[in-house]
């Protein structure tokens, strides 16, 4: 099945209504989706499978007064029916590309990438150990 990485802007609301299950951790809510989106340093990219958002990954570009740009990762999330298919990977090197694109433009122009830790093996988003 092919998966499309988008990366949403102000106005992309309809797109994210349309998520799978477990994809985001909590219903969405259009009002905050909306105020998220017009933020000019936040950053959502959204994996997509036959109009269904399978994927999402939430960032927020954080300025530094004595050092460069960083980039915080604050949420990666796939549905569970898409696990292990590569679909995070492509979406983190879509906001990276789309983060560092947008900084390169303003103050500082660099952007600090910060090593990401996966998740531990066995254990869900609360840190819980699923069920086998």
């Amino acid at each position: 099945m092919h998966v499309e990485i988008v990366r949403l802007n102000q106005g992309d609301d309809a797109l994210v209504m349309r998520a799978a299950e477990d994809v985001f951790d909590e219903p969405v809510r259009p009002d905050r989706l909306a105020a998220y989106l017009r933020e000019p340093d936040h950053f959502m990219v959204v994996a997509v499978a036959e109009g269904i958002v399978v994927g999402q990954c939430a960032a927020v570009i954080h300025r530094h007064p004595d050092k460069v740009s960083e980039l915080y990762i604050d949420e990666v999330g796939v549905s569970p029916a898409f696990l292990r298919q590569g679909i995070a990977t492509k979406m983190l090197d879509a906001m990276l590309s789309s983060a560092a694109s947008l900084v390169a433009r303003g103050p500082g122009s660099a952007l600090s990438r910060t090593i990401l830790r996966p998740a531990r093996r066995g254990r869900n988003r609360m840190g819980r150990r699923r069920s086998s």
